[in-house]
């Protein structure tokens, strides 16, 4: 297929594996090649950060920029006040109005790792659909755009079929948001030109909403691309560890952190991630996931470096490898991540206890497990008993102790 394609844009794409749907490729793929396309993304303000599930989405933007088109990210200001249902069981929690004004703050400051803003012709630009839905009065909404729906036709998408098929409630403002976002993409067509919106493999049946809408309504021609849905080769949905969401907020997770999640990547997801979530070029990612036995161990450096240099910098992934290397070397890394803990509190700490409050286990009784299974040590002693108290003994002269658990997960205590 790639070899039929005209456009940079698509054409790296589909090499890199990025392409799950589209709406007349064909069409996509001459106006991608005849100049410069303005595509979008919409992210609810639902947390404080985005994630690594989110990373595929974002990566579709700077490829965007990085092809001649110009990238834009729409901020759910809206939307995030209704909850969107897709690949859901119940409604999602309700955030106020200064919840996701904060949220919004907290995450603005991402795009920018990844995207090139400004005034140009294919800098990016962010919105936010706050903007023209929050004034949308409720008569105005059903005499405008009421007529351009069937309930027949939304009972079909996924979102809506799937949440129904498991019997579980769908409520009727969350029933709104595919029309919400029908909206979006019929007034980004019609007052800034974008042409173009993409998302994950979740989202088609609202991207082809917007798309047929865009149709009825202004005679546009727009269109809709989404992504595969990234799961590791062991079939765990990207992003998503025993120890939570693997953030992009530096305030959230340490670039030690997500330098390690790389770097932990299963041998069969090497080359596919390197594909997708870096710029390393196609042949060398096909050299580096042909590597074999301990070799692909330097591969997954590569994309650990790679990863961790877009998001955080290339001075955080040299830290980063350096205190990899010197932990797996038996030192004490002072860029681990680090529970500080009073002088007196650490003699009432269990081993356990220390485990969880450090991040390395969810609970109490997953340390007592791992505990029992060999996997904890402290200061790279084994610790068979999780309810064993820590105490001043177990100081260095820098005053910290070091958790690990099992090769590749480790954290600091220090007493202040």
């Amino acid at each position: 297929m790639t070899d039929r394609l005209q456009s940079r844009f698509l054409r790296d794409l589909t090499a890199r594996g990025a392409i799950h749907q589209a709406t007349d490729i064909g069409a996509l793929d001459a106006a991608c090649a005849a100049g410069p396309v303005s595509g979008y993304i919409g992210f609810d303000m639902t947390a404080p950060s985005l994630h690594v599930g989110n990373l595929a989405q974002v990566m579709l933007l700077r490829r965007l920029q990085q092809a001649g088109g110009r990238p834009v990210v729409l901020l759910g200001g809206a939307t995030t006040r209704v909850g969107d249902p897709s690949g859901k069981d119940s409604s999602r929690r309700m955030l106020t109005e200064d919840d996701i004004a904060a949220n919004m703050a907290s995450i603005r400051g991402t795009f920018e790792h990844f995207l090139t803003f400004g005034d140009g012709p294919t800098d990016a630009i962010l919105v936010d659909n706050a903007d023209w839905l929050t004034g949308l009065g409720w008569i105005d909404f059903l005499r405008e755009y009421g007529p351009h729906f069937t309930v027949n036709r939304m009972l079909t998408f996924d979102s809506v079929r799937l949440r129904l098929e498991r019997e579980q409630p769908l409520t009727f403002l969350e029933f709104n948001y595919m029309l919400m976002q029908a909206i979006d993409f019929r007034l980004l067509a019609r007052d800034r030109g974008i042409r173009l919106q993409m998302g994950g493999s979740d989202q088609w049946g609202n991207i082809v909403n917007g798309v047929e809408l865009a149709r009825r309504m202004d005679g546009v021609e727009v269109w809709g691309l989404t992504t595969p849905l990234i799961t590791t080769a062991s079939g765990a949905k990207m992003g998503k560890t025993a120890q939570g969401a693997v953030w992009l907020n530096a305030d959230l997770l340490s670039p030690y952190e997500y330098w390690q999640f790389w770097r932990n990547a299963e041998d069969a997801d090497v080359g596919r991630f390197l594909r997708l979530f870096t710029d390393i070029t196609l042949d060398e990612v096909a050299r580096l996931e042909a590597l074999a036995g301990a070799e692909i161990n330097d591969a997954k450096v590569i994309l650990a470096n790679a990863a961790t240099t877009m998001l955080h910098g290339d001075a955080a992934a040299r830290t980063a490898e350096a205190t990899a290397r010197e932990t797996f070397a038996g030192g004490r890394a002072q860029a681990l991540p680090t529970l500080e803990v009073a002088r007196a509190a650490l003699e009432g700490l269990s081993v356990g206890t220390a485990f969880t409050r450090a991040g390395l286990t969810a609970s109490n009784g997953e340390a007592k497990r791992h505990a029992a299974a060999g996997a904890l040590r402290v200061n790279d002693a084994p610790v068979v008993d999780a309810t064993r108290m820590l105490s001043a003994g177990d100081l260095d002269a820098d005053g910290t102790v070091k958790l690990s658990l099992g090769r590749k997960k480790h954290a600091l205590i220090r007493v202040t």
